[in-house]
């Protein structure tokens, strides 16, 4: 009966909410999406350097059926202007670490002498 792919603990509960209004905040989004059911949690994704929003976030359903009545709601649905894009969150890859000033070779000094 394990159908979810190794995916344990209610992941089918988190959203990934993106085309948010760069204006919208966690409260405006948890109102907005308790029209589906009890939202657990609402939190839009702040760039770290600006403080502005990156213009999607997260909501957390209390219920998988809430999840899932969630996403046929407010997918492709208008939200101040802008259609929203929502769908199951899936997890985090993990990525490479960003480096900083090693740039990607290509390069000598053209020290060719013929």
């Amino acid at each position: 009966m394990d159908n979810d792919n190794g995916m344990q603990g209610g992941n089918g509960t988190r959203l990934y909410v993106g085309s948010l209004p760069y204006s919208t905040t966690d409260d405006q989004l948890k109102d907005h999406f308790a029209a589906a059911g009890n939202v657990v949690s609402a939190h839009v994704i702040i760039d770290k350097m600006s403080g502005r929003s990156k213009g999607f976030g997260f909501v957390e359903m209390a219920t998988k059926e809430e999840a899932m009545k969630a996403i046929e709601m407010f997918n492709g649905q208008d939200m101040a202007g802008r259609n929203i894009v929502v769908n199951e969150a899936r997890p985090m890859e993990p990525r490479a670490p960003r480096g900083g000033g090693f740039g990607g070779g290509g390069g000598g000094r053209g020290g060719s002498s013929y």
